[in-house]
């Protein structure tokens, strides 16, 4: 007789994104638990004593993120589970928390059966990946494999004015620099999907391959101002009708790249932004991203020639500021390899999916060998109250945690 696989307690972790949702939890059933808040203080309490009732060792490091252990056998980099607690403002009940709370269930499932670790579990909490109150998303993965300096990070402020430094000593959560993470047998991260493809194609898990790249441009196009009603149409210098243009032109370009570029038009400021007055000035965002260097670079010469289209036109000026931009991270593929056949032994159904938005493995991956899972988000939807995902996907995605770390714990 082939031996019950072992199984995580799925009605207990319900419980638990309940509990944790009531951190915070609005009058639509989402959640408001911005990084160091009183709500992110009280989860952070709550999660702690969760992990030292199992007999974890709690360590905080110097950026507020929260390293539980559950001692091994072997003195080995641990396997490493986590995510985040922070939600941005009106957020869902499942997003970083269903990973940080998937690698508690893992650990009491170990401990219900009395299965003591060959090498160390460590449960994490990475402080501020939001980004929601203190920009940047991702801070204190960015210090810890350090993509942000942190003397800049400590000086970030939030809209009352307090900065992040302060808030992290106001929360208590302010620990030592040696208690960073610094090595691990392997990084898994479970986090909700936040798009409509498992769910559109029917399927329980996605085994994530990669973080695509991205590139980020503000650019601001500058004309005059003149009076609404007595300017001639031939005689203006109308910033906003020179954006439309640009616009209008590069998604036609960007479109034949390739189908799987994405590519957004978020935040637009228009000057003086008066009813009456021809808008002098327009800055907007373009952001795109893609799996292949390649074809983000040709979105970046797309974006110079339509801003020297829009000068040689006459009527304006453009200036482009490069933002930002990152690679694209492939995870590590014994680890891709390790939950594809950890899913398959349990018999969902699954796809190799490379993710669109950004989370703290990509930067942990050049720390340790790393890995994300996902698990399906209804609609698609995601940093919103309307955000789903069921307790059965829940489970799932926790059960393929469950399994691949009792093959990496046997290895």
């Amino acid at each position: 007789m082939q031996k019950q696989k072992l199984l995580v307690n799925g009605e207990r972790l319900k419980n638990e994104l309940e509990t944790f949702a009531d951190f915070g939890r609005t009058a639509n059933n989402g959640v408001t638990r911005l990084a160091l808040s009183e709500e992110d203080r009280l989860a952070r309490n709550y999660f702690c004593s969760c992990c030292e009732k199992l007999g974890m060792v709690v360590k905080v490091d110097d950026m507020g993120s929260i390293y539980a252990t559950l001692p091994g056998l072997e003195d080995k980099p641990p396997i490493v589970i986590g995510s985040h607690l922070d939600t941005v403002k009106k957020g869902g009940r499942f997003d970083g928390v269903l990973g940080v709370l998937a690698g508690l269930e893992v650990v009491r499932t170990l401990v219900d059966h009395n299965i003591t670790p060959r090498i160390p579990i460590t449960i994490v909490n990475v402080t501020n990946e939001e980004g929601a109150r203190f920009e940047p998303s991702m801070m204190a993965s960015g210090v810890l494999s350090g993509k942000f300096d942190k003397a800049e990070m400590l000086k970030k402020v939030d809209r009352d004015g307090t900065t992040f430094e302060s808030a992290l000593y106001a929360s208590g959560y302010a620990g030592d620099i040696q208690n960073r993470l610094k090595e691990a047998t392997a990084f898994l991260e479970l986090h909700i999907e936040q798009g409509p493809i498992l769910e559109s194609e029917g399927l329980a898990i996605g085994v994530v391959e990669a973080v695509m790249g991205m590139v980020c441009y503000e650019i601001e196009i500058t004309g005059e101002s003149d009076h609404a009603g007595t300017t001639p149409m031939l005689m203006r210098k109308d910033a906003l009708f020179d954006m439309n243009d640009f616009i209008y032109d590069i998604r036609k370009k960007l479109d034949q790249l390739d189908s799987e570029l994405v590519y957004t038009v978020g935040r637009v400021n228009v000057k003086p932004n008066i009813h009456t007055v021809i808008p002098n000035k327009v800055i907007f965002s373009l952001e795109a991203r893609h799996k292949d260097a390649k074809v983000l670079t040709e979105v970046e010469r797309h974006i110079a020639d339509q801003a020297n289209v829009v000068i040689q036109q006459g009527n304006c000026e453009v200036k482009l500021t490069k933002m930002w931009s990152r690679d694209t991270v492939w995870f590590d593929e014994e680890l891709v390899q390790l939950l594809e056949e950890s899913t398959k032994i349990l018999g969902y159904s699954y796809k190799k999916m490379i993710s669109g938005a950004g989370h703290d493995a990509q930067f942990i991956n050049t720390i340790a060998p790393s890995v994300m899972l996902f698990a399906p988000s209804k609609s698609g939807k995601s940093h919103c109250e309307e955000e789903e995902t069921s307790w059965e996907e829940c489970e799932q995605g926790a059960n393929v945690l469950l399994e691949s770390v009792l093959t990496l714990l046997k290895d």
